[in-house]
């Protein structure tokens, strides 16, 4: 089996920088050190009311890292344009919903199979891979794929906030979605809600090729630092492919 890559969201560094509006803690820094520590790509999402991530946050990152970025967008105009100036070189198309905590659910992809298809070829035409972050429903995957993205990310938070009696049957639907997926050419992706107690069972879920993790790698970095966070996390991760 090939190694899950394991992207890891830094969105929540900032959360906690935005909470005074002060320089600290880093982003930017923080990110680099998750690629020293074996990152294989940072993930930030740019939202409509700049609650965590700044643009030009996204501006030093793609000057910074040197590993994959991957900028999640909702589909308006303004998000979009940002994103096609961003340089990033991964774009993951979201929901948003400005009175939610963080994004709750999937993109409706078929509703807005016009918008993602026409954002989508927008992005790709600058170079970027697109991937539409969506519920684990064979529909959305479908229409994934009839939208033009080159990959779907499985919203997993269904997964990982599943009582152990529905816990299996979460899985089954996310094994299905990555196996319709594979069958129409798409690469499969996955994450929200992840951590070291219920990541083990997604990373060996067929097709996969990458996780995108931030809540509890930021969480368990403020105990362990974070060289030991990303260092954990991906050998779990890597337990799991072996």
């Amino acid at each position: 089996m090939d190694q899950v890559r394991l992207h890891v969201n830094i969105d929540h560094v900032a959360t906690v920088r935005q909470a005074r509006r002060e320089s600290e803690p880093d982003p930017i820094a923080w990110a680099l050190a998750c690629e020293a520590a074996g990152a294989d790509g940072i993930t930030c999402h740019l939202r409509f009311d700049r609650r965590h991530i700044q643009d030009e946050d996204v501006r030093r990152l793609r000057a910074a890292v040197t590993t994959p970025l991957n900028l999640e967008l909702a589909l308006a105009p303004e998000m979009v344009s940002i994103a096609l100036e961003s340089g990033a070189e991964l774009f993951c198309l979201v929901p948003e919903n400005r009175q939610e905590v963080t994004t709750e659910g999937g993109l409706d992809v078929r509703k807005e199979l016009e918008r993602v298809r026409e954002v989508s070829a927008a992005l790709a035409e600058r170079g970027g891979i697109v991937s539409a972050f969506i519920d684990p429903d064979l529909d959305a995957v479908e229409a994934s794929a009839l939208a033009g993205c080159r990959y779907i990310e499985l919203h997993t938070g269904s997964y990982a906030n599943a009582k152990a009696e529905t816990r299996e049957a979460e899985l089954d639907r996310l094994r299905s979605a990555c196996e319709l997926a594979h069958s129409l050419g798409l690469g499969v992706n996955a994450g929200h809600g992840l951590d070291l107690t219920n990541v083990t069972p997604v990373a060996r879920l067929p097709h996969l090729e990458e996780l995108n993790i931030g809540f509890a790698i930021v969480s368990e970095a403020l105990t362990v630092g974070v060289d030991t966070a990303v260092r954990t996390m991906k050998a779990v991760i890597s337990q799991a492919n072996s």
